[in-house]
């Protein structure tokens, strides 16, 4: 991995939830895992049937290093040919946290937004992003499958935007200080007093589904079928879980630059991680190695989505196709870190390793992996009898936890 990598998601997952509390119930998660985000109601929106003449401009909200123009680094630039193509003048707000982006899509001043899994159920309840007609996404066709149609991007087998890229959630290690080599999740929770002090973990109330994937698999006697699906049992003891850990937590990290850092330092010996990182760290001269642990992890699959009040919906949507389109989305996974959401993507990358690397092709991989999805008060596991904690709880806790 070259050292211009730079997933900036500094605080990726901090929010508040206005809008997903009162969401009405209406009919059931699909157990399976198909992608209808059960008990979602969301507002009447059609998606477009056909796109008219290009608008001339298309203003996007995106996390740093999905929409490069050449002015961070002339050598990355997927925007310049894009304009030049379109006609279409790409204007973008460069948002931290995903609370920004679902404000600023509030503001209808915004064409489209690059959404995380953590806030794009919030955008499809409030009506503020429309559904998506892929067929007028030319690319769509060679995203990976499993990507597609899932709960925190499609609602009842409707499309709500367009899979960017996806990246799990690891658990990185000091080689000379934690052996044996960790192959569970156990080594940041029930173990974490061996290296008290040196554990580090994700700072987002996301991180919850972390302890509550440990549980799904330490304590079966609680049910949890969803880490982003708990009822009020499941959620108290995934936040006791996070309470016991946090006296051996030595710092909570969001800029990755910080956990590479305290890697290499020996400040942080044992936590979670991104595959990036690791490759950063090790090209660093950081002793670490990471891995899947035997439980699954969680991870991130962000999405494309279109404002349901767009004043630029064909540059949009041209600028959806592009951003999947094979040579661009190679071009983007590699310089933020992630595995392309296309698979015609990975022969068209740089590094010819890349995408054995990010475990592009693996789908075995990933079914190991539970991608970030915003809690709602409706289970997304299909249970009707019982209501799920919502994310709204979540963000309360985790400042407890953190207390």
């Amino acid at each position: 991995m070259e050292n211009h990598v730079r997933p900036h998601r500094s605080l990726l997952t901090a929010a508040a939830v206005s809008g997903l509390l009162l969401v009405t119930a209406c009919g059931s998660a699909d157990p399976a895992g198909s992608g209808k985000a059960g008990g979602l109601n969301p507002p009447d929106l059609k998606a477009p049937t056909a796109l008219g003449e290009a608008e001339g401009e298309v203003n996007l909200i995106a996390w740093a290093g999905y929409v490069e123009d050449g002015s961070n680094d002339p050598k990355v630039d997927w925007v310049g040919a894009f304009e030049k193509q379109t006609g279409c003048q790409v204007n973008t707000k460069t948002a931290a946290t995903s609370d920004e982006m679902v404000s600023l899509m509030k503001t209808g001043a915004y064409d489209a937004v690059s959404a995380s899994g953590d806030a794009s159920l919030r955008l499809i309840a409030s009506g503020d992003a429309a559904p998506v007609n892929t067929a007028l996404v030319p690319n769509y066709a060679d995203v990976f499958a499993g990507l597609k149609n899932k709960d925190w991007n499609s609602v009842k087998g409707v499309a709500y935007g367009i899979p960017h890229g996806r990246g799990a959630n690891l658990l990185m290690y000091d080689t000379d200080k934690v052996k044996p080599a960790p192959d569970s999740w156990s080594a940041v929770f029930d173990k974490a007093a061996a290296h008290s002090g040196k554990v580090t973990a994700y700072d987002s109330p996301i991180y919850l589904a972390d302890a509550a994937l440990y549980l799904k698999a330490t304590k079966p006697e609680l049910g949890i079928e969803n880490p982003y699906a708990l009822d009020r049992k499941q959620f108290d003891a995934s936040v006791a879980l996070l309470k016991e850990q946090n006296a051996h937590i030595g710092e909570y990290w969001s800029d990755y630059l910080k956990e590479i850092s305290a890697f290499k330092s020996g400040d942080s010996v044992v936590g979670t991680s991104w595959q990036v990182i690791a490759n950063l760290a090790k090209a660093e001269g950081a002793k670490i190695d990471a891995v899947l642990p035997k439980e699954g992890s969680t991870g991130w699959s962000d999405t494309w989505m279109v404002s349901a009040k767009a004043k630029h919906p064909t540059c949009a949507y041209k600028w959806l196709d592009w951003i999947v389109s094979p040579k661009t989305n190679a071009q983007v996974a590699e310089y933020f870190g992630e595995a392309p959401a296309n698979a015609k993507s990975c022969a068209e990358t740089a590094d010819k390793n890349h995408c054995a690397t990010f475990h592009a092709t693996d789908e075995g991989y990933w079914k190991q992996v539970h991608f970030w999805t915003t809690p709602i008060e409706q289970c997304l596991d299909g249970r009707t009898d019982t209501r799920c904690v919502p994310y709204a709880k979540w963000v309360q806790a985790w400042n407890e936890i953190k207390g």
